[in-house]
């Protein structure tokens, strides 16, 4: 066998077992928004970034596939990552952010 072989290629993962995660996504600091714009626009960049970490979190707690991702179970990872719970518009952006992530 080459030695070159043996030498992960960088994009290659060298664990052995998938890690499990105790919680999922926690948010990071919130930044101050430019000012000036309309308020429609703060609503929709808000309600984006929501459905964001809300797909990130549940991607992270294992659940791949936008039909396993209920409205019930996007709010109640809403509860465990500490956001308001999020409408019914907002679950609809994070299954359709799930699915355009595949």
């Amino acid at each position: 066998m080459p030695a070159a072989a043996l030498i992960p290629l960088p994009t290659q993962s060298t664990a052995k077992r998938s890690v499990l995660l105790d919680l999922p996504y926690r948010p990071v600091e919130k930044r101050p928004l430019p000012p000036g714009r309309p308020r429609e626009w703060y609503v929709s960049h808000n309600r984006r970034l929501k459905a964001m970490r809300l797909a990130i979190a549940l991607l992270d707690s294992g659940v791949l596939v936008p039909n396993q991702a209920r409205n019930e179970k996007i709010r109640s990872t809403a509860e465990l990552i500490g956001v308001h719970p999020p409408s019914d518009t907002t679950c609809h952006m994070v299954r359709a952010l799930m699915r355009y992530s595949r």
